[in-house]
């Protein structure tokens, strides 16, 4: 609300007639109000205005924002082309690509139309109609305040895989068969669902259609966009597809888990997602479409997918440290398997990329002649066994600790990709199939602080620091040096560290 706005609506009360104007909220709150509203350029996302612009072939994006009367944060600005660069939309020349010439079109948040233009090349277009159109309004599940958990229960039964974006289309669907019986409304009444979005989804839907088909993705003959619209292995590949880079990490515990995403470190789940109400998450990720920041940040919607799927549909794929080690998002997401599977993996995502973008240059392209490929995605998605961790063999567990002792520059200071020892340690353990550690601090005489920190029952002290933080990443940098001394001792090395993280607590009494 804005003060102006105010004046305005006093204004109106007296102005065919004497009349009087309330307005609900106290005088501190009148005079917090800024007097207009801010400019829209300053409050919309940046990343369609970007699209837009190089489309125009209007020259530098930070240029050409600079000479508005009131230009957006430079911060902010190389934040929207970071993004459409991960997202594909750019080159590293900041040139458009074939996907950000088809996304610029779109009238729709990038990510959105990457998700669409997914569900045209792999014939599961309806589906993902569907999600775009539910993510464009107001969600369509209602929870009144007095009747929270009944309305809950009642999203729960559109989704049993651990996805809100998979519970909108189910109850989509639910709604549209009522709607043939002429229930659609009061189908919506007893699912705690709002009729008004459901019609809004339905025109929308039409709309996206509509536009595809204008520019030449979609042709009259609709039966080939939908042959997998049934395989939910592949909408979800679909969602991590148009959702990527808002991804987080599920860290599993012994009765819990926690999510973390590396913008905002620890994260929570809005008390409206599926997830919610689930005490494990058999997956090892997270992709989202929003979050909201009250005291803490929230995820509002989420569909967890496996590992596979990232490798596939998320960022790109660079080599890491050691064979079989594969980093994402400037190595900030990181993978330990077989050599030879993680050169299946690049292998299979330069012809997948291959293959989009000769879909995208030339629209009427059958994809019959990738079958082989598409065979082989399918597979690797829907045999995954989704254990919720990363799974480490013999052979991997001991370079990653290698690794780790090259990167272990500071003992308490941190930097971009991974150099907090506290999170190495979490990273380790978690990966390895183990619980977080456990810091206990306490405060010396010297008003200093000595952290110990805990795992699987082995305890390990580090040296005074003078605040608290420092204090527990020295002790997370001793805990690294012993099990990197564990390591590199005797024959029997990987086993004897497996040994002595799986000792339990009681051993230690």
């Amino acid at each position: 609300m804005l003060s102006h706005r105010a004046m305005w609506r006093r204004g109106r009360a007296g102005r065919v007639q004497p009349g009087e104007c309330y307005h609900l909220y106290p005088r501190c709150v009148y005079d917090s109000f800024t007097e207009h509203q801010l400019p829209e350029i300053l409050r919309m996302p940046l990343q369609s205005l970007c699209l837009q612009i190089k489309s125009l072939k209007l020259g530098s994006i930070s240029e050409f924002l600079s000479r508005a009367l009131q230009s957006p944060e430079i911060l902010a600005v190389q934040n929207a082309i970071e993004y459409l660069k991960t997202i594909g939309a750019l080159d590293e020349n900041e040139n458009l690509t074939i996907l950000g010439r088809h996304l610029a079109v779109l009238p729709m948040e990038p990510k959105l139309g990457k998700m669409l233009i997914f569900g045209v090349i792999f014939n599961c277009l309806d589906p993902i109609l569907t999600i775009v159109a539910g993510l464009t309004v107001r969600c369509p599940f209602l929870t009144p305040s007095d009747k929270k958990d009944l309305a809950q229960a009642a999203k729960s039964q559109f989704s049993h895989d651990y996805s809100d974006h998979l519970a909108i289309v189910r109850a989509y669907d639910s709604w549209k068969d009522a709607e043939i019986d002429n229930a659609g409304h009061e189908y919506c009444w007893k699912n705690f669902l709002s009729p008004q979005s459901m019609k809004v989804i339905e025109a929308l839907r039409v709309e996206f259609l509509s536009l595809l088909k204008d520019i030449g993705l979609v042709d009259r003959n609709m039966s080939s966009c939908n042959a997998w619209s049934y395989d939910m292995y592949l909408i979800r590949a679909a969602i991590c597809y148009g959702l990527y880079p808002g991804i987080c990490s599920v860290v599993h515990k012994d009765k819990s888990f926690s999510l973390k995403t590396t913008d905002d470190g620890k994260v929570l789940l809005h008390s409206n997602s599926v997830n919610a109400r689930e005490s494990r998450i058999p997956y090892p990720w997270l992709v989202f479409n929003e979050k909201i920041k009250v005291n803490s940040v929230f995820l509002r919607d989420s569909t967890a997918v496996p590992d596979s799927v990232v490798l596939l549909f998320g960022g790109r794929i660079s080599k890491g440290d050691t064979d079989g080690h594969l980093k994402m998002s400037g190595g900030y997401l990181e993978f330990f398997v077989k050599p030879a599977v993680a050169d299946m993996y690049q292998s299979i995502r330069k012809d997948l990329d291959r293959l989009i973008h000769s879909k995208l240059q030339f629209p009427q392209m059958s994809i019959h002649s990738f079958h082989e490929l598409l065979f082989a995605i399918r597979l690797l998605i829907c045999n995954e066994k989704c254990e919720g961790k990363f799974v480490f063999s013999c052979q991997l567990l001991k370079p990653s600790i290698m690794a780790l002792q090259h990167a272990l520059v500071s003992r308490t200071n941190s930097g971009p990709g991974g150099d907090n020892t506290k999170g190495q340690l979490q990273t380790l353990l978690t990966r390895a199939g183990y619980g977080a550690p456990f810091y206990t601090t306490t405060q010396l005489k010297n008003n200093q602080f000595r952290a110990t920190v805990e795992f699987n029952g082995v305890q390990i002290m580090g040296q005074p620091y003078s605040n608290k933080k420092n204090a527990e990443k020295d002790a997370a940098a001793e805990a690294l040096q012993w099990l990197m001394g564990r390591i590199q001792t005797g024959n029997e090395d990987i086993n004897h560290m497996t040994m002595l993280l799986k000792k339990r607590k009681t051993d230690h009494n």
